[in-house]
């Protein structure tokens, strides 16, 4: 019997957080036994963890990383609060050298100067295999015993800011380095080329049959409350979490060019962030408030992609985004942007299209695909499953 350790943030709405309970549902409990140590007991998916899993108690420190600093004085977690100050002070230093695109880099300070304050997990236990879901992996890296220790890369790191000098000696302290794609794994590579020979690729696991199961819990004629269909009116729909990388903020442009070309849809989004004012913003200015509907968060969006026309995943960047394939699943043609590892997720003419990044060339493709009876397509059967096997094994290989 191998025991195994699991850690992630929190169990929120989301594609890590739905790969990593598939993952654990897909074990085989006769030769493992699983610990799952969360930062925070929440989420919408604290349900779906399975019954053989042994989530570990919440320890107050990790519960605090992420939560508003007024909260962490008052509750009185000062040396986390010190911390947090820190991490401001050096950032900014950070931030005035360089000038960065986006805020990931803060994500490593963040880890540095916290993980030093954090308590042990389960430090009388030593594991077989240790396992960070998603970064910083500073704390399964310092605070957990095991044997054998690996960390998963679930975004494209060609895209993201990145400093290399602080997050390099992170990722070599790790045996494994798990991509869950080969343009994932090449991408990171490129930013750490002395950690090339570590990479090793896991696709994730989606439970096709659950997902398949779920979307029958919500009847139709419920759904179709917020998502009518209407005569000679696609209906497209999108799923993630409002922020940059997803690029939420240029759909209400692409749908109002589809109008414009006479090619009327109604275009649903289901998901939560920090964005969702301005893509708000977005949908008034381009004047698509009844083509363009935010669903907001949703528990359970499979009934919800069973019921669209198409599925369409315009994202900026991308690791290998489970919605797609839970949209293929599902029997739904996917509609893609060229993010630059789109060709790990979509087999275009196969599973559904790639279309351009800029939203005329996105409009464009959309158009075309629904004119071409894009409605009608269906994408290959067999492939989420003969995926799931081939990661599992790989992922045996790890013991």
């Amino acid at each position: 019997m191998k025991h195994l350790f699991f850690s992630i943030h929190y169990l929120e709405l989301g594609g890590a957080e739905a790969s990593l309970l598939a993952l654990l549902g897909a074990l085989d409990y006769t030769k493992v036994q699983v610990d799952l140590f969360l930062h925070s007991h929440r989420g919408e998916l604290m349900t779906m963890i399975p019954p053989p899993v042994n989530l570990l108690p919440e320890i107050p420190a990790y519960a605090q990383i992420e939560r508003p600093f007024a909260e962490i004085l008052k509750d009185g977690h000062l040396r986390i609060a010190l911390a947090r100050l820190l991490v401001k002070w050096q950032y900014y230093r950070y931030w005035k050298q360089t000038k960065p695109r986006d805020e990931s880099a803060i994500f490593a300070y963040v880890a540095r100067n916290i993980t030093p304050v954090l308590p042990p997990i389960n430090p009388d236990k030593e594991y077989d295999l240790a396992v960070s879901f998603l970064p910083p992996h500073d704390y399964v890296l310092q605070k957990v015993r095991a044997r054998k220790k690996v960390a998963w890369i679930h975004t494209d790191y060609s895209r993201i800011d990145v400093n290399a000098a602080l997050e390099e000696p992170v990722w070599a302290g790790y045996d494994t380095i798990v991509s869950i794609s080969p343009s994932v794994g090449d991408r990171f590579a490129k930013v750490f080329p002395s950690l090339k020979d570590r990479i090793l690729e896991i696709p994730n696991i989606l439970p096709v049959e659950w997902v398949r199961s779920r979307a029958e819990e919500i009847p139709p004629q419920v759904i179709a409350r917020e998502m009518p269909a209407v005569a000679g009116t696609t209906n497209l729909l999108s799923i993630g979490r409002y922020s940059y990388a997803k690029n939420f903020d240029v759909i209400p442009e692409i749908c109002r060019r589809l109008h414009r070309s006479g090619v009327p849809v109604r275009w649903y989004i289901i998901g939560y962030g920090d964005l969702e004012p301005l893509i708000r913003q977005r949908i008034a200015e381009a004047g698509m408030e009844e083509a363009v509907i935010l669903l907001g968060k949703k528990a359970n969006p499979y009934p919800y992609i069973k019921a669209c026309d198409m599925y369409v995943q315009p994202s900026r960047y991308e690791g290998s985004p489970v919605t797609i394939r839970e949209a293929i699943a599902l029997g739904k043609p996917v509609i893609a942007t060229a993010f630059p590892t789109v060709q790990s997720a979509v087999r275009d003419g196969v599973d559904g299209i790639i279309v351009p990044m800029d939203q005329d060339g996105c409009a464009r493709g959309i158009a075309r695909f629904i004119r071409d009876g894009g409605a009608a397509f269906r994408p290959a059967p067999g492939r989420i499953e003969q995926e799931n096997s081939a990661a599992l094994r790989q992922f045996y290989t790890l013991l």
